[in-house]
């Protein structure tokens, strides 16, 4: 069976062996992608600023990378991003799209406020919900007693405010309909700026 390939005819050969190899064109796409992933990863990791990344991307001079490394930027945010981490990478996206010939720099720097201001009211709604129940947990002494197996028996713990709030299903309730209704809303924004990234 080790020389099964030669059991083939010549023409099954030669389109075997093309099989292998890559176009120029994607040879090209592959490099780049390489090169994206290499700064991208400076960057990730602080070794690199955002004028750095310009800089960078300046100096190899291709405008496919611009929008491929713009895109991998907005696809590394999430909801749960830091504040410190969203401005990172919103302002490189920004100072990538300066680059560009043709740039939509006001747009997509509206939708990337948009992401910090949905972070903020999520925050905001969550503090204040929290508050509420706080307040009537500390009011109601009985939301914080908790009937737990002891054995063969069970017996009533006390707990602290924050542990009550924690175990009560409408703050769990609460919690997983803010994330849900908040990560579609973050979903809808980042697909906005693809297709605003695209444009440029």
């Amino acid at each position: 069976m080790k020389n099964w390939e030669q059991d083939l005819s010549p023409i099954a050969r030669e389109r075997l062996a093309k099989i292998g190899e890559l176009t120029q064109e994607e040879k090209e796409k592959t490099a780049d992608s390489e090169k994206i992933d290499s700064l991208l990863s400076e960057f990730y990791q602080g070794q690199i600023d955002p004028e750095n990344l310009w800089k960078r991307l300046k100096e190899a001079g291709k405008p496919s990378l611009l929008k491929e490394a713009q895109v991998r930027l907005l696809d590394s945010l999430s909801f749960g991003s830091t504040p410190a981490e969203l401005q990172r990478k919103r302002d490189g996206i920004l100072a990538i799209e300066t680059l560009k010939q043709e740039q939509n720099t006001p747009t997509i720097e509206l939708n990337l406020k948009r992401i910090g201001d949905l972070q903020k009211r999520y925050r905001a709604e969550i503090e204040q919900s929290y508050n509420g129940i706080k307040a009537e947990v500390e009011r109601n002494p009985r939301l914080r007693m908790r009937q737990v197996q002891q054995g063969q028996g069970t017996m009533m713990v006390q707990l602290s405010v924050d542990e009550a709030i924690k175990q009560l299903p409408q703050w769990r309730d609460f919690l997983s309909n803010q994330q849900e209704r908040y990560s579609q809303e973050f979903a809808t924004v980042i697909e906005s700026l693809k297709r605003d990234l695209k444009q440029g």
